[in-house]
C-alpha cells in the first residue's frame, strides 16, 4: 500500500468517525449551538465604539439576556438593542466601562437583579471578576484571537459535536467537557454540583430565547431549581449595598451629565428565588434607594397589570413566548412614558 492510498483511508476513516459522532449527537437531541463566550461578547462591545445617540446598549445579568428579545425591541422601535448583558455577573464593571472609555449617550439600560448587582465591588468575586474579564479581554484581544472567533463560526453553526460554552454546562460534548465531567467516587474532594445544563440558544448577535424543552419539562426546570438553590444556598457572602449603589451611582451621574438616557429594569423573579429576594434583598432597601440615588428612569415588572403575573419556568427568566411578550409590552409602556423614540429616524 502506497502513501497516497494510505492518506486516503486516513480520509475516509476520518470523515465516517466524524459523521458518525455527529449523527450520535443529533440522535440525542443536540443541535449546533454557539458558545456564549468573551468572543462573541467583544463582537457586540465593538459596536458601542460607533453607536449613536439613537442607539440601544443593555447591561446586566443573565434575566436582560433572556428576557429581553431583541427582534421585539426592533419591531416596536426600528432600533436593535446592543446585548452587552452577562450571566452570572455584576453589570458594575459592564457599566463602568462604557461610561468611562466611550462617549456613548444614547440609552443604556441595565438590568437590576438583586442577588448579583449588590453583591460586591471586590475584584477578585465571581460576580465581579466574570464581567471585569470580559472587558479586559474586549481591550486586549489579538487579530489571531479576533481570526479564530471568525473561523470557528460556520463549525459552531453547523456541527453539533462541536458545542461546548464558556460556562462550563453539564451537558456540554466536546471532548474536554465530558472528560471534566467524568466522576469518579469524587476523588477530588470538591463539592458535587448538580447537574445544571444549558436552557437557552444563543444567536450570533447574543438574542437569547429560552430553550422550549426548559418551558415544557418539569423535570428538566426542577434540575436547574436545584442548580439555583445550590449556588445560592452555597454563597454565604452578604450583599454590599452600600458599595455598590455608590459606585454604580458615580457612573450613573456622568453618564446622565453627558446627556446620555438611564433605565433601570427589574425582570421577573418566581417561586422560592422571588421569595428569598422580597425577604433579603428587598424593593424597599435595595431598588428604590439605588433609583433615587441615581436619578435614572425605572420600571419595576410588578407594578404593572401586564407584567406583574408571568412566571419563570425555573424561577429566574422567562420562557420565550413570555420574554417577546415581556420585551413588547416594556417597550410600549416606555414610548408611551417618553423614554423611548420609534425609530432611528425621530
Amino acid at each position: 500500500m502506497n502513501l497516497k492510498q494510505t492518506l486516503i483511508i486516513a480520509l475516509t476513516l476520518s470523515v465516517m468517525s466524524l459523521v458518525a459522532w455527529e449523527l450520535y449527537w443529533r440522535s440525542q437531541g443536540k443541535i449546533p449551538d454557539l458558545d456564549d463566550d468573551k468572543n462573541l461578547w467583544a463582537v457586540q462591545r465593538a459596536k458601542v465604539k460607533h453607536a449613536s445617540q439613537n442607539d440601544v446598549v443593555l447591561l446586566g445579568s443573565s434575566r436582560v439576556l433572556f428576557d429581553i428579545q431583541l427582534n421585539e425591541w426592533e419591531k416596536e422601535t426600528g432600533i436593535r438593542p446592543i446585548q452587552l448583558a452577562s450571566a452570572g455577573t455584576s453589570p458594575l464593571p459592564m457599566f463602568h466601562d462604557i461610561v468611562n472609555n466611550t462617549d456613548f449617550k444614547g440609552t443604556l439600560l441595565v438590568g437590576v437583579t438583586p442577588g448579583l448587582f449588590f453583591s460586591t465591588t471586590y475584584p477578585e468575586a465571581g460576580p465581579w471578576k466574570r464581567a471585569q474579564n470580559r472587558v479586559d479581554y474586549f481591550e486586549n484581544r489579538t487579530y489571531a484571537q479576533r481570526l479564530n472567533h471568525w473561523f470557528s463560526l460556520p463549525l459552531q453553526k453547523n456541527f453539533a459535536f462541536v458545542s461546548t460554552s464558556e460556562e462550563g454546562w453539564s451537558d456540554d460534548i466536546d471532548l474536554k467537557s465530558l472528560l471534566n465531567n467524568i466522576s469518579i467516587n469524587n476523588r477530588t474532594g470538591k463539592p458535587q454540583y448538580p447537574p445544571f445544563e444549558a436552557f437557552a440558544y444563543i444567536e450570533e448577535d447574543r438574542n437569547n430565547p429560552m430553550s422550549e424543552k426548559t418551558a415544557t419539562d418539569t423535570a428538566f426546570a426542577n434540575s436547574i431549581k436545584a442548580a439555583w438553590k445550590f449556588v445560592i444556598l452555597g454563597n454565604t457572602n452578604p450583599p454590599d449595598r452600600e458599595g455598590t449603589t455608590n459606585f454604580f451611582v458615580s457612573d450613573a451621574k456622568k453618564f446622565i451629565a453627558r446627556g446620555g438616557n438611564l433605565i433601570l429594569l427589574r425582570c421577573p423573579s418566581s417561586g422560592w428565588i422571588k421569595g428569598g429576594e422580597d425577604k433579603f434583598l428587598s424593593r424597599t432597601e435595595f431598588w428604590e434607594p439605588l433609583v433615587k440615588a441615581s436619578n435614572a428612569k425605572a420600571y419595576y415588572y410588578e407594578d404593572y397589570e401586564q407584567l406583574k403575573d408571568l412566571t419563570c419556568p425555573e424561577w429566574s427568566h422567562l420562557s420565550a413566548p413570555d420574554a417577546r411578550y415581556f420585551t413588547t409590552e416594556l417597550v410600549k409602556i416606555m414610548k408611551a412614558d417618553g423614554v423611548l423614540s420609534n425609530s432611528k429616524t425621530n
